[in-house]
């Protein structure tokens, strides 16, 4: 009979997520699970997994915000278009958009560190998402805020 002891439960996940990544040919997933696959199995994980673990979110959010932020610096978007979003319905509409999601993403953060055990059910979720729905990977906060809402957390 084979011993499960040291299975490496984890491990296996990140190999059913890089599979799906694949199948959903979904290079953000693939792409981060292979990372994460090789800092793992690499002799420097037990050292580089804490700080990935720790900094990693607010490092991820960082170079989302740069790229959100990068037309404006490339003066794509002009201050006339920034200052006509102020007055069309359909950008007034989006900065309450912006609003609402920004503060279900502070929800989210919060409640993922309340409660860490929804975060294996929001990246399962997420994962399927991107995977079968061709959505993209940036959910988990924004899920988890909108179940913090749920859990009537302030």
């Amino acid at each position: 009979m084979p011993n499960f002891a040291n299975l490496d439960v984890s491990l296996i996940v990140l190999f059913i997520l890089l599979g799906l990544g694949v199948f959903s040919q979904n290079n953000t997933i693939v792409l981060a699970t292979a990372l994460l696959i090789i800092i793992k199995v690499s002799p420097f994980g037990a050292v580089l997994l804490p700080y990935v673990n720790k900094y990693g979110l607010s490092l991820g959010i960082l170079i989302l915000t740069i790229g959100v932020l990068t037309p404006i610096a490339s003066g794509k978007l002009s201050s006339e278009t920034i200052l006509q979003s102020f007055v069309s319905p359909k950008s007034l509409i989006a900065i309450l958009v912006g609003l609402l999601v920004a503060y279900l993403g502070g929800r989210g953060v919060k409640l993922m560190i309340s409660e860490p055990q929804v975060i294996a059910g929001l990246l399962i979720g997420t994962v399927l998402g991107v995977a079968f729905l061709r959505g993209v990977p940036v959910g988990p906060l924004i899920a988890a805020g909108i179940l913090s809402l749920f859990y009537w957390q302030k």
